[in-house]
């Protein structure tokens, strides 16, 4: 590619040398396409001078055309031993003075192809700055502003390995010759990271690259190349240099997965999409380096031939080409793919391999095959839900999916539906299950046709084959059934009352099995009311007792029993059968009155109440009834009265106007209606009590006509008495008790005379020092010894103490109670009838607690301590309980 913007001078001729590499296209297989090649090109500028613009021309315009860019495009491909051969020559012409430039371009294969370096660059190339002056053509003419330079772009091969530093281009400025100037770049890759790449000679403006470049890292550097004086003052403008580093086939291309997995049915035809592979390179991908090609290496297996795939070499998409995949044969198909790069071409690209897993799925192209093709069972009449027999198939598609399993269908030999062939999901085999019970007696043998299917459809093209079809042969097994007895259950009518061995019926029962001899025998299972007998060997029926309608046995007029029936087999069989008796209802009960207990008041107000019948037939052998008093006894009829009022009820009425307290039973004679009517005297039992204002019974007989029986009323007697035996065993007890008490003697040593239990009297006199009173009265006089008999040493805790007391009176001593209530009692009465008695608010003292005790009195006044040296005004932090004690206590002297 050539850039030319050049200031031409007059007196100077412009050279320009331009060394072009052309790409070239090896391969025989592909023909001269329309589109152009570009070729890479390495251009020279030398001095050029001021000018316009610059038009480009080709010597072979037939091979090669060039843009107004500078760009050179090869027309059609070229091979090694022809490229030498073609001249090229590019001229540059002035379009403002036609003037022009020449140069030869010499056509070499790239570095890779022809494995030699290109020529050497004759030199770096120069730039200068853009001048500021200005030029006229003649005196009195316009003036105008030149152009400034348009900088071409330095392309740097990347991963070169050539010496270092390696000069790429000199800058120079006009305004060197007449001082001294300083240059320098600026920019990523110079003074901006990545630092140290490109350095320039500060004197001779030359830009040196120090290492090699990576086009992958970074493609292109854009640097600023500045002029300044000694004394840093900018001197020219800074010009803008583009350095594109010009890319190498340094790098394989890469699948994205080195294993790749794909589908294809089987029987698809050529043509077929698979899946795509894709690989990338790092190269720049519009030049040949990054310009890949796919292909298949190889394929595994090569059945049925070895060229059942093919790859689109610029996408990676894979197809079939041929047809006859079939996943029984070969499941699966390994292809080897290669990417390369430089388009392909094998002798100068790089390439990469990955592989294809293609897996052939199925489709249902086989259809299932019985093993056989009749099939053998058998199985005992009346048996269901049993498995007579087992159909396998074969199939050879993919096991357990839908163009696997098969499914059986019966489509002869079974009219009623007695079988079914379910499919057996682990081993696909079909299960003939009988579903209804078979006779033997109507068919011994069974020939099923059976069809198997798949779950899906077959293949288009595909057709089922005879060995889809399949016949089972079943024999029936005759087995000992049970009688049966016809009809089940036998229903006959009757009338209540039949005597026994009267004959009812013949109930028998008949065996199935008729190709086997055999006897039926008869028993009766069950018969509650034990009214039947069958006869063992020919099922008459006959009664043992009168049948009763009104039995509890009988539900609804219908009375049943079950009778048995076995056979002579070997094994015997039996079966049951039930016979329903339907009673007819005759006139056998007699009615009687209901309610059969009513109670009334002495006076009654008023003086009648409702009676009715109750019979145990059913109509007409019931009501209406006809109520009538008996003639016994006379006063009956001379106290009461009955008023028929309706069929069913009839009104018992009090003649008189008062009836004394008392039970009485008043006979009724009541009479149905049936065709021999029944008459039954029937007694009202009618109490009399005393009422309240609400007409309520107030006597204790009232309870019995309540509803209390004999046994609740003497459970009631039972529980007082013996409520009544325990508070007399509890008093017993508390009499013992007390004597116990009394009369225990409690003796201790005088020594010992201290009292370890306090008593509370419920009194606030002074202690036992203050005021002495005589203990005596205390004492029972039935409890006093003499002095005389008593041990030395030894008396009694309620004694009183030894040394000499005040006397008083002695109080007459009450007799000792034997209830804790009456002591109290007679104790009261005694002082307060005794005038000896002191002042009922005085000190009374009940008993002496001893002398001697070493902890002293217990009263305030005898204290040997005084509590006015004490503080008690904690008493306050005690709560508002203690606040009482606190201001009696504590606190200041007021």
């Amino acid at each position: 590619r050539v850039r030319i913007a050049s200031r031409p001078r007059q007196s100077i001729r412009c050279l320009l040398t331009v060394f072009l590499s052309l790409s070239l296209v090896a391969s025989a297989s592909i023909s001269c396409s329309v589109s152009s090649l570009p070729l890479s090109l390495t251009v020279k500028f030398v001095n050029c001078g001021q000018g316009g613009l610059v038009q480009f021309e080709c010597s072979n315009p037939s091979d090669f055309r060039i843009e107004a860019d500078g760009v050179v495009y090869a027309l059609r491909p070229f091979t090694v031993s022809t490229l030498r051969a073609v001249p090229l020559v590019i001229v540059a012409r002035d379009e403002t003075n036609q003037q022009q430039w020449q140069t030869q371009v010499r056509l070499t294969p790239p570095i890779g192809q022809s494995q030699q370096p290109p020529p050497p660059m004759l030199g770096p190339l120069e730039i200068w700055f853009p001048s500021r002056q200005t030029d006229s053509s003649s005196v009195g003419q316009l003036k105008r502003m030149k152009r400034d330079w348009v900088i071409p772009p330095i392309n740097v091969p990347e991963n070169s390995r050539g010496e270092f530093p390696q000069d790429l281009v000199r800058i120079r400025s006009d305004n060197d010759k007449n001082r001294s100037l300083r240059y320098s770049v600026t920019g990523p890759g110079a003074d901006q990271p990545p630092t140290g790449i490109f350095i320039i000679h500060p004197i001779s403006g030359e830009l040196s690259v120090m290492k090699p470049l990576d086009r992958e890292h970074i493609s292109n550097f854009h640097l600023r190349a500045h002029a300044v004086d000694l004394n840093g003052n900018q001197v020219e403008s800074p010009i803008d240099i583009v350095i594109n580093v010009i890319d190498m086939n340094d790098n394989r291309p890469e699948f994205i997965h080195q294993i790749w997995n794909g589908t294809i049915p089987e029987g698809s035809k050529p043509g077929t999409f698979v899946m795509t592979v894709t690989s990338v390179d790092k190269d720049d991908p519009k030049t040949a380096n990054g310009m890949l090609r796919y292909k298949i290496v190889s394929q595994n297996p090569e059945s049925p031939t070895s060229n059942m795939f093919t790859i689109n070499n610029k996408t990676g998409g894979i197809i079939t080409v041929a047809a006859g995949l079939d996943r029984e044969k070969v499941p699966q198909y390994t292809l080897i793919i290669q990417a390369t790069d430089m388009e392909g071409n094998p002798m100068y690209g790089l390439s990469n391999t990955a592989t294809a897993v293609i897996k052939v799925t199925d489709i249902n192209d086989n259809p299932p095959e019985f093993t056989a093709e009749t099939f053998f069972g058998e199985v005992p009449e009346n048996r269901v839900n049993v498995i007579v027999a087992n159909l396998t198939v074969t199939d050879k598609d993919q096991p357990n999916t839908p163009a696997w399993n098969t499914v059986y269908k019966i489509t002869g030999g079974d009219p009623t539906g007695r079988f079914s062939v379910p499919t057996d999901p682990t081993t696909n085999e079909g299960l003939v299950t009988v579903v209804k019970p078979i006779d033997y007696e109507i068919s011994r043998t069974y020939v099923l046709t059976v069809v198997a299917v798949n779950e899906v459809s077959l293949a288009r093209g595909i057709h089922s084959p005879r060995q889809s079809t399949a016949t089972v042969s079943i024999r029936v097994i005759d087995v000992n059934e049970s009688p049966n007895f016809e009809p089940n259950p036998k229903l006959i009518k009757l009338e209540e009352g039949m005597q026994p061995e009267s004959a009812l019926t013949t109930f028998t029962a008949q065996d199935p099995d008729r190709f086997m001899q055999q006897t039926i025998r008869y028993t009766r299972l069950s018969d509650p009311a034990n009214w039947l007998r069958i006869d063992p060997n020919t099922g008459h029926i006959t009664t043992i007792a009168v049948l009763d309608r009104e039995s509890p046995y009988v539900k609804d007029n219908m009375y049943s029993a079950t009778f048995l029936a076995s056979d002579s087999g070997i094994p015997p069989a039996s079966g049951t059968g039930t016979l329903q008796i339907f009673l007819l209802d005759i006139n056998d009960n007699a009615p009687h009155v209901y309610p059969q207990e009513t109670e009334m008041c002495e006076k009654p107000e008023p003086n009648g109440f409702n009676i009715t019948a109750l019979d145990g037939d059913l109509s007409p052998n019931a009501g209406p009834f006809a109520f009538e008093l008996a003639n016994r006894p006379s006063d009956i009829q001379r106290n009461w009265t009955i008023t028929r009022l309706s069929g069913d009820f009839a009104q018992l009425s009090l003649k008189i106007g008062f009836l004394e307290s008392g039970i009485y039973e008043i006979p009724i004679i009541i009479t149905d209606s049936g065709n021999l009517p029944m008459s039954n005297t029937s007694y009202l039992r009618v109490k009399v009590c005393q009422c309240d204002h609400n007409g309520d019974c107030t006597d204790q007989q009232h309870i019995v006509a309540a509803g209390l029986g004999t046994g609740a009323i003497i459970a009631i007697l039972l529980c007082i008495i013996i409520l009544l035996i325990l508070v007399l065993l509890f008093v017993v007890w508390m009499k013992r008790r007390d004597k116990e008490r009394q009369a225990k003697q409690l003796l201790i040593d005088p020594e010992d005379d201290v009292r370890d239990n306090i008593l509370k009297y419920d009194e606030e006199g002074g202690g036992e020092e203050d005021q002495d009173y005589d203990l005596s009265q205390l004492q029972q006089p039935d409890t006093i010894e003499p002095d005389a008999i008593k041990p030395v040493g030894i008396r009694r805790m309620d004694e009183r103490p030894l040394h000499p007391e005040p006397q008083y009176p002695i109080r007459s001593a009450a007799p000792h109670p034997g209830d804790i209530g009456d002591f109290i009692n007679e104790g009261l009465k005694a002082a307060d009838n005794d005038p000896t008695a002191p002042p009922y608010d005085s000190l009374l003292v009940f008993d002496y607690e001893g002398s001697g005790s070493t902890a002293g009195s217990l009263s305030s006044l005898n204290s040997s301590s005084s509590g006015g040296d004490q503080d008690y005004d904690y008493l306050n932090d005690w709560g508002p309980r203690f606040r009482k004690l606190a201001d009696m206590y504590g606190g200041s002297d007021d």
